[in-house]
């Protein structure tokens, strides 16, 4: 008796030692995009209270408040918020800047955005004002495995964007 528990106990922890560590990579891939929607929403709303054409437009202020959850680059060789995202991969669309921001996932403006209201707008229900928009998007941020057996170093995320309403 001790022995087949022993035999059965061998079958089953292979494939359990499988299901747990791809529940733990599967989590570890969910953080890993949650982490950078937000980083795009806190960057994306940074820049929605400034003008596109302000001269001290914070763009790469930006950027590093995407990477780092602070508005200035750290010196040297800090760690960003998820491992392996740099400046580069943080694209700012806007009315002003577009380089970069010809996929399909974007608006296809970002100044003068037409806008209704239906409750105090013109009676023939024509657009009764406009409004600019920046979009922040992460491009090319390759995942980060926990463990290297399930072979995923490869595997890159889609674009993570947020657009919200910019200051007018």
């Amino acid at each position: 008796m001790q022995g087949a528990a022993m035999v059965e106990f061998a079958i089953v922890v292979v494939p359990l030692l499988l299901l747990a560590m791809g529940v733990a990579e599967f989590g570890q891939a969910i953080y890993q995009y949650e982490a950078l929607t937000k980083a795009t929403r806190d960057a994306t709303r940074y820049l929605s209270s400034y003008l596109s054409t302000d001269p001290a437009y914070p763009i790469a202020s930006a950027q590093c408040l995407a990477v780092y959850g602070s508005t200035t680059c750290p010196a040297g060789s800090a760690t960003p918020l998820v491992n392996g995202l740099t400046t580069s991969m943080v694209v700012v669309c806007d009315s002003s800047h577009t380089t970069g921001c010809q996929d399909a996932s974007d608006p296809p403006q970002f100044s003068n955005v037409p806008t209704y209201d239906t409750n105090n707008g013109a009676s023939n229900g024509a657009p009764t004002g406009s409004v600019n928009l920046v979009e922040v998007k992460i491009k090319g941020f390759q995942y980060t495995p926990i463990e290297t057996f399930f072979n995923l170093q490869g595997l890159i995320f889609g674009d993570i964007f947020t657009v919200m309403r910019q200051a007018s």
